[in-house]
C-alpha cells in the first residue's frame, strides 16, 4: 500500500507523521498549485465546490507518484463533504484509475473509534497507535500555535518575511524529528524567536477575525494566501479555527484540554439554534464571541455554493446590528482572481480603520479630551 491525502493547511505535517507512524509508505501529493486544480476541474462536476475539486486533483497527483490509496476525512449533515469519498471514488474509477479511497468519518464520540479506523489501514499494536497520533497531534499543535502568533505579529513585523522564514524552519524541524520533548523545545525555541522579532512599533493595526468553512480557512492556495494579505494591510488576523482544535474535538473526542469551538456554539444559540453542518454554527459563534472582545471587523470565507456557510452568511447581518461589526463574506472558486479579492480586502481594511477612528473621536468627545 502507497497512501496519500489531500492537502489541508498543515495537514500534511499531521498525515504524513502519523501513516508513517504506523509503518506506511507515504506518498505526499505536491503542494496545491494551478495544475492541481485544473486537474480537478477538468474532472469534477461543475456545480462541485471548491475543496471536492482540489482534493481530486491532489489524488491525481499523487497517483502520478505511484499512489494506489487515499486517505480523507469524512462528515455528516447538509455538508456535501459526507459525499466526496463516493463521488471521487466513482471519478477515479471513470478514469481508469485504480486507487481505493479510505474515509475516516468523525466519531464525536470516543477515540477508540479514531484508533480502530487507523488499525483497519495496517494491523499494528495499540501502543504503536497510539504513540503515531500523540506524535502527530503535538508536531500539529506546535506549529498552530506559532501561527497564531504569526497571524498577529507579521501585520508589524519591520522586516518583511522575517516571520515565515522562521515558519518555515519550524516545519522543516518538525517534519525531521519524532521525539516529544525535541517537538515541544521546538515549539518555545520559535515561539520566543518570533516575539523578539523586530517590529515597527508606529504602525497603528486593526484586529479582524477570520471564520468560514474550514478548507478555505485553513489552505492558502485556495484562499489565495488571505492570512498574509491581511497583515500586509495592517491587519492583526485572528483565527479561531486550527487544524489542532479540530482534531481535539471531531477525533479524539475532545479529550484534550485545549480551547475549541464548544463555547461559541453556544454563544451562537440566540442567532442559529440548530445544526447546519459544517462550521456553519461555529461561524456565528465566533463572531459573537470575538464581537464581544472588541474585534474590529470580522471576515467570513467559504467556498462557492456551500450551504452551512451560506446559512451563517444569512444570521451575520443580525450580529452586525447588535455588536456593531462590520463583517464581510468571501465566496472562493476556480474563477476567483487574487486582484479582485486583494482590492475587495482593502476597502474592508478601510472601513475597519475608519469605524475604529470614529469610536475614538466618539471616546475622546465623550470624555472631553
Amino acid at each position: 500500500m502507497k497512501i496519500t491525502f489531500p492537502h489541508m493547511g498543515n495537514l500534511s505535517l499531521t498525515a504524513e507523521t502519523l501513516l508513517k507512524g504506523i509503518g506506511l509508505e507515504v506518498i505526499v501529493p505536491p503542494a496545491c498549485s494551478k495544475k492541481t486544480l485544473s486537474l480537478g476541474v477538468q474532472h469534477s462536476p461543475e456545480f462541485a465546490c471548491l475543496p471536492l475539486k482540489i482534493n481530486l486533483g491532489n489524488y491525481l497527483e499523487a497517483y502520478e507518484l505511484g499512489a494506489d490509496t487515499a486517505l480523507m476525512v469524512g462528515g455528516i449533515g447538509p455538508c456535501r463533504i459526507g459525499y466526496y469519498g463516493a463521488i471521487q471514488q466513482e471519478i477515479l474509477r471513470d478514469l481508469g484509475i485504480q486507487m481505493e479511497l479510505i474515509v475516516l468519518e468523525p466519531p464525536d464520540a470516543h477515540p477508540r473509534e479514531l484508533w480502530d479506523k487507523i488499525r483497519r489501514l495496517k494491523k499494528v499494536s495499540w501502543k504503536r497507535v497510539l504513540e503515531a497520533i500523540y506524535l502527530a497531534w503535538h508536531k500539529t499543535r506546535v506549529m498552530d500555535l506559532l501561527e497564531e502568533k504569526a497571524l498577529i505579529l507579521r501585520a508589524r513585523e519591520a522586516n518583511k518575511g522575517s516571520i515565515d522564514q522562521l515558519l518555515g524552519e519550524a516545519r522543516l524541524q518538525l517534519e525531521r524529528t519524532a521525539k516529544i520533548a525535541q517537538i515541544k523545545w521546538l515549539g518555545q525555541d520559535y515561539l520566543s524567536q518570533i516575539e523578539s522579532i523586530k517590529l515597527d512599533e508606529e504602525r497603528q493595526t486593526v484586529k479582524i477575525l477570520l471564520v468560514g468553512e474550514i478548507y478555505t480557512v485553513l489552505e492558502p492556495f485556495v484562499n489565495l494566501n488571505l492570512e498574509k494579505q491581511l497583515n500586509s494591510l495592517g491587519v492583526e488576523v485572528l483565527r479561531p479555527l486550527f487544524l489542532s482544535s479540530w482534531i481535539n474535538e471531531h477525533l479524539l473526542g475532545g479529550i484534550l484540554n485545549i480551547e475549541g469551538t464548544k463555547k461559541a456554539r453556544e454563544l451562537a444559540k440566540p442567532f442559529l439554534n440548530s445544526f447546519v453542518g459544517g462550521h456553519g454554527r461555529e461561524t456565528v459563534g465566533c463572531s459573537v464571541q470575538y464581537a464581544k472582545r472588541g474585534i474590529d471587523g470580522i471576515i467570513q470565507i467559504a467556498p462557492l455554493t456551500c450551504m452551512p456557510e451560506i446559512v451563517a452568511h444569512s444570521v451575520l447581518p443580525k450580529v452586525t446590528e447588535k455588536y456593531d461589526v462590520p463583517t464581510l463574506t468571501l465566496y472562493v472558486d476556480e474563477q476567483t482572481g487574487e486582484a479582485g479579492l486583494l482590492t475587495r480586502l482593502e476597502a474592508f481594511a478601510d472601513l475597519v480603520r475608519y469605524r475604529q477612528r470614529r469610536l475614538k473621536k466618539n471616546e475622546n468627545h465623550v470624555f472631553g479630551y
